[in-house]
């Protein structure tokens, strides 16, 4: 193995920015298990959110509505923390290419789920009138700030440890989370819906989801304290080549890398909360159908998308990010299309099928989604880089839900929906053919997307 293949702390004993490292397989594994348990805590506390916003919020935060527009703007309160997250990713993402992955993962677990519990805590409109949504809001604001840190950070620690030939399927555990995060929160919201009654729920039992974060949270703390920090960014910090305005940096060397990795994600954002949020509010609002049906598609959905994502991760280790990806893209947007005929059947089956395929797609986005943009940027400032990706969850996930209602309601045709969700894949296919093959790219070496000027020689 060639030096540039060689990760950093490669032989036993060596060290790894200073420290003791250990034997590269175990520590991989070890990142992989922290940066999964950590994101599956901080994607349950979003998605609890989110969930919550569907069949609780309307109700309890903004009662004076009628349930179609009470719907949308929980919906809003929600796409509040998709706002948040580019801000939390340019705010951890600074100072995650400059003092460290580690400490910054540390501090959004907490804000997270610090957040979270609060929410568990809150006051409804009945009690505090207009002060219960506004602070629902800002917590959520908060929620989003600690996930636009999150993500970077622990895709980056599992990309940047273990084997270069399997960054593909090791960056893909993070992103298991998601799924994940998605149904544990679909699960405690579905017992207790089950085993609550209505007005048990609606009072007091929608609480308790967001009060066990605390104690999940001191969980997650206490298996990110014991990774070791990259070895690549030991590397550059070693080499004292952290760059002090790293976000300026990586706009004026990676412009290519930031737009494409926004187009990666636009699409396949839309996809995901129509076949995950919006499936909620179809069945509910305008067919009429008890929440627990959608409940339990998503959460059957979720735990098959569990095992298909890292597969998707490694399956582009060997074919390549972009032809993986693109194959998920084409396959989404042919299943937008039969997506809600399917749930119109009314048929519980038919109606788990249609979240099942649908989120099968995904997974083959999802899987090479994280390698892919993290390899679009230098080590130094990959962290940064990340925010990029966030920005597009402001005009892609933070409003699908409220969209596609919209779209609904003005056509009267769930196909508008789907219309809809073409048009954004379309904007990621676009993404991936703009974007270069980076499987096999060295991240030692730079490749910026612009060249850099040569200091002007002494006349």
């Amino acid at each position: 193995m060639t030096n540039s293949e060689r990760p950093a702390g490669d032989g036993p004993g060596q060290a790894v920015g200073g420290q003791p490292a250990a034997p590269p397989g175990r520590q991989a594994r070890k990142v992989i298990v922290a940066s999964l348990v950590g994101t599956s805590l901080e994607w349950y506390d979003f998605f609890l959110y989110a969930t919550a916003s569907a069949v609780v919020f309307n109700r309890l935060f903004f009662p004076t509505f009628n349930p179609v527009v009470g719907t949308l703007l929980a919906f809003s309160t929600a796409g509040i923390g998709f706002v948040a997250r580019p801000l939390g990713g340019i705010i951890f993402g600074h100072f995650g290419d400059r003092v460290g992955r580690k400490q910054v993962l540390v501090v959004t677990l907490i804000l997270m789920g610090g957040a979270t519990f609060l929410i568990g805590l809150l006051p409804t409109y009945a009690a505090i009138g207009i002060w219960a949504p506004l602070l629902l809001g800002l917590l959520r604001f908060l929620q989003g700030i600690g996930l636009g840190g999150e993500w970077g950070g622990a895709v980056l620690m599992t990309l940047e440890h273990g084997d270069p030939k399997r960054r593909g399927f090791n960056a893909s555990w993070p992103q298991v989370g998601v799924p994940v995060g998605n149904l544990l929160a679909a699960a405690v919201l579905g017992l207790l819906n089950g085993v609550l009654s209505e007005q048990d729920f609606l009072s007091w039992g929608w609480r308790v989801g967001f009060l066990l974060s605390g104690a999940l949270v001191l969980v997650g703390l206490w298996i990110r304290l014991t990774i070791a920090e990259s070895p690549l960014f030991a590397e550059v910090v070693d080499h004292g080549e952290t760059s002090s305005m790293p976000l300026v940096e990586v706009i004026k060397r990676h412009p290519r890398g930031i737009l494409v990795s926004m187009g990666l994600r636009i699409g396949t954002d839309v996809a995901f909360y129509t076949f995950t949020s919006y499936i909620l509010v179809y069945l509910t609002t305008n067919l009429r159908l008890n929440r627990g049906v959608g409940l339990t598609a998503v959460l059957v959905g979720s735990a098959i998308e569990l095992a298909l994502i890292p597969l998707f991760g490694a399956l582009s280790d060997r074919f390549g990010r972009r032809p993986v990806y693109a194959a998920g893209v084409v396959a989404a947007a042919i299943w937008g299309f039969v997506f809600f005929p399917l749930l119109d059947t009314r048929s519980t089956p038919l109606i788990v099928l249609a979240a099942v395929i649908g989120l099968m797609t995904h997974a083959a986005m999802y899987g090479p989604q994280a390698a892919f943009v993290a390899e679009l940027f230098s080590t130094k400032l990959r962290y940064s880089g990340s925010a990029a990706y966030q920005l597009a969850g402001v005009v892609s996930g933070a409003i699908a839900p409220i969209v596609a209602i919209a779209l609904y309601q003005s056509f009267g045709t769930a196909y508008a929906v789907s219309g809809y969700v073409l048009a954004m894949l379309l904007i990621t296919l676009l993404a991936i053919v703009c974007a270069p093959e980076t499987a096999h790219a060295d991240l030692r070496e730079e490749h910026p997307d612009t060249p850099v000027a040569p200091n002007p020689s002494p006349s």
